[in-house]
């Protein structure tokens, strides 16, 4: 269980590869709170050391909901939903103990998309401006650019306009990270990704 709190990876990988029923009467032990394996998991106080190793709250929030599932794999199904002390199970507290740590991810990622966002938005617009203005002269007949036959030429309007694509599609993405609910289930794959 201490283990489990202070998030050690390699104390944890010892107790998965133990025998079933080992394993089954060690997940179902309880502290003097009522507090099982997954309580410990959905607990924060103690694993900040832990915690604070990696950059940026998102991407704690979701290590934190890594590690609340794995150690939900282990736990026996009746022991998912039992209460503690303060009557809260497993998952209300973790909610409960990681509202401070979503609030301040969710913050993190509005900063980081809104910063992007504004990048992407320069970008766009000088190559907007760039694709459909051509250097050099235009063939009066046509009006179509005279190197318009030329390889160099060709490449770089390719290239102006696949930046203009990824620029346009960035922005998209950022764009759905701020319109996003940012629930706790965000953390773990859709906003991190």
């Amino acid at each position: 269980m201490l283990g489990v709190l202070h998030r050690q990876e390699k104390t944890f990988s010892i107790l998965y590869g133990l025998d079933g029923m080992i394993m089954n009467s060690l997940t179902c032990l309880q502290d003097g709170n009522k507090n099982n394996m997954l309580h410990m998991a959905g607990m924060i106080e103690d694993a900040i050391r832990q915690i604070n190793q990696i950059p940026g709250a998102a991407l704690q929030m979701q290590r934190e909901l890594q590690w609340f599932k794995e150690v939900k794999i282990i736990v026996l199904p009746k022991f998912k939903e039992t209460k503690n002390q303060d009557g809260l199970t497993p998952r209300q507290l973790f909610t409960k103990n990681h509202a401070d740590m979503k609030e301040k991810g969710e913050q993190w990622m509005k900063n980081t998309a809104t910063s992007c966002t504004v990048v992407g938005t320069l970008i766009i617009t000088i190559m907007f401006a760039a694709v459909f203005s051509f250097q050099g002269d235009n063939n009066q007949s046509m009006g179509l650019p005279k190197s318009l036959n030329n390889f160099l030429f060709n490449v770089f309007i390719i290239s102006y306009a696949l930046s203009l694509f990824s620029s346009s599609t960035s922005i998209l993405m950022f764009l759905g990270i701020l319109t996003s609910r940012y629930s706790e289930e965000d953390f773990l794959e859709y906003l991190p990704r």
